[in-house]
């Protein structure tokens, strides 16, 4: 091998030992510094519009996308008793599930809404990191609907308990032997100034400062 082919070998060895300790240094500290999950979305309090009584739905005039307020009148049921139809909290519909003139049941379910003006990301945090997480720590949030932006947030809430809770019996085999899994808890994130293209339901990654 001549001379010259030596040094660009020696050269482009270097480079590339240099690129992996780069990117385990990268990796390292990545790991150190943050709690990463992609299994989060996005979610927001939600309610239900009910019928009061059973009878005739009128004056209904919800759709899908219309904007309400706590204790708004959303319609008239006729009946025995006619009764307004409130919403019990400020919200958008998102869901309409009843029509003008529409008989209705008592405790039927018309309409759904979600207060999409405080929408917030329910990451599933696996109890080993835990300890690293915090109230009111910084997080990066990518969201699949709108994946050009990264949103800040912040830990608002540490659930109290794990999302298997109540299933911990079917962690065991037929054997009765208990099977150990890594549970997940629910961290609730707060979403700073979410665009348009946020919606409930949508799948997000989450980056928590430790």
């Amino acid at each position: 091998m001549s001379k010259k082919r030596l040094i660009i070998v020696n050269i482009v060895g270097i480079v590339i030992g240099l690129a992996i300790l780069a990117g385990g240094a990268y990796f390292y500290y990545d790991s150190i510094s943050y709690v990463k999950t992609d299994e989060a979305h996005v979610t927001g309090e939600m309610a239900n519009i009910t019928a009061p009584v059973s009878g005739k739905l009128t004056n209904w005039t919800m759709k899908e996308g219309t904007k309400i307020s706590k204790d708004e009148k959303t319609g008239v049921i006729k009946g025995e008793h006619s009764l307004d139809v409130k919403s019990i909290m400020a919200g958008t519909i998102v869901k309409n599930e009843a029509r003008e003139g529409q008989t209705v049941q008592a405790g039927q379910t018309l309409a759904q809404t979600i207060d999409m003006d405080h929408l917030y990301i329910t990451a599933n945090i696996q109890e080993t990191d835990l300890k690293s997480i915090e109230k009111g720590d910084k997080v990066d949030i990518v969201i699949d609907g709108d994946p050009g932006t990264t949103f800040e947030g912040n830990v608002e809430e540490i659930g109290y308990a794990t999302n298997s809770t109540f299933n911990l019996f079917s962690q065991q085999n037929s054997s009765g032997n208990y099977t150990k899994v890594t549970q997940k808890v629910p961290v609730k994130i707060s979403i700073k100034n979410p665009s348009s293209q946020v919606l409930p339901g949508m799948n997000a990654s989450v980056k928590i400062s430790k």
